[in-house]
């Protein structure tokens, strides 16, 4: 069922693989200057929204091993199904519109974080303090809640009030704090757009003993992303709404050049 790798999705590989090798041998850290950073941040640059996805973690091989693997599986198929030009299309819109859709959204959550902040400044007390982690603070070291519990317990402390005051700016500046790389995102948009276009193709996987429609495999896969992001665990540092936001993207576009339909049949 899988063909040959095809031209477009061979030079992909390459491109990403080629930096990921040059930034290892040559330790380089591509990220800080063209990963993708927070909108408001003073690193951040328009053309990030591109140059990120070209880029990997060095910390980890699985990342870009991941992405690419997914990239040689399901890309050819989908090139020679479509064309080199709207393959092209699909891959770089998605890996965008992840970028532009991670930020949206980031966007939105600091401008609650920031407002929710100032309220606890400008009147902080042990109540209020727990209400805004509760509120905010998924995926931060469990080890604040000691000192919320120490805080409860000393509400009129005035050096602990301080240092309330202080976590809350910091949970403030954790929010607009990152610098996402990888093309998890367009590789999102090539697993939906293979899901749409050829929905009940079965695939066997080393971990499934029977084999599974493509159908099925992505969009548990997306339900499970959608689960990780709203239950975020301490320490999850992966960007689940970029791969959120580049399936997204693919259903979007896959449902507009399926409306016209001469372009496919």
């Amino acid at each position: 069922m899988f063909g040959r790798l095809t031209p477009l999705v061979k030079n992909l590989l390459i491109i990403n693989v080629g930096i990921a090798l040059i930034q290892a041998f040559m330790k380089l850290d591509l990220g800080q200057y063209l990963g993708l950073h927070f909108i408001l941040a003073p690193e951040f640059k328009p053309y990030q929204f591109v140059t990120y996805m070209f880029l990997h973690s060095t910390s980890s091989m699985m990342h870009i091993f991941g992405n690419m693997f997914a990239l040689f599986i399901f890309g050819p198929l989908l090139e020679q199904f479509l064309g080199q030009k709207k393959f092209l299309i699909l891959y770089m819109v998605t890996g965008v519109g992840a970028g532009l859709f991670y930020t949206a959204v980031n966007y939105i959550e600091v401008a609650d974080v920031k407002r929710d902040v100032e309220a606890y400044v400008a009147n902080p007390s042990s109540d209020e303090f727990n209400r805004l982690l509760i509120e905010h603070g998924s995926g931060l070291n469990p080890q604040i809640y000691d000192f919320v519990d120490m805080y409860s317990r000393n509400e009129d402390d005035p050096q602990l009030k301080e240092q309330s005051v202080r976590l809350a700016n910091q949970l403030y500046s954790i929010y607009g704090q990152y610098n996402m790389v990888g093309a998890s995102g367009a590789i999102f948009g090539v697993l939906a757009a293979f899901a749409l276009f050829f929905p009940n193709t079965e695939l066997f996987l080393l971990f499934i003993p029977f084999p599974i429609k493509a159908k099925y495999l992505v969009s548990v896969y997306i339900l499970y992303e959608v689960y990780a992001e709203l239950q975020r665990a301490p320490g999850d540092n992966v960007a689940h709404l970029a791969h959120i936001g580049g399936a997204l993207i693919a259903y979007i576009l896959v449902r507009i050049w399926k409306s016209q339909r001469q372009d496919f049949y």
